[in-house]
């Protein structure tokens, strides 16, 4: 069940982070969930670093705020690693 609620919560919060970052065009539903899940681990370790988070067993308002956080930066650097290359 654990895995069922971490891909659409990964689906939400990958599609947020796609909304912010003018990205949703381009991105399909997978790499929603991809990014999502992706990013909440990169929130994780950057909550980790300031002291804000929680575990994988708690659902709270801070991790998905982090795993939102993850998610953006996360679609920062393939932008930029994007624009180095030519189209």
């Amino acid at each position: 069940m654990g895995w069922i609620i971490a891909i659409i919560v990964g689906g939400i919060i990958g599609w947020l982070a796609s909304m912010v970052m003018n990205r949703d065009a381009s991105m399909g539903i997978f790499w929603n969930i991809v990014v999502g899940i992706v990013g909440s681990f990169i929130g994780r370790f950057i909550g980790s670093l300031i002291g804000v988070g929680s575990t994988l067993t708690e659902f709270s308002v801070p991790g998905l705020l982090m795993s939102l956080l993850g998610a953006i930066v996360l679609l920062g650097i393939v932008n930029m690693v994007q624009r180095g290359r030519v189209r």
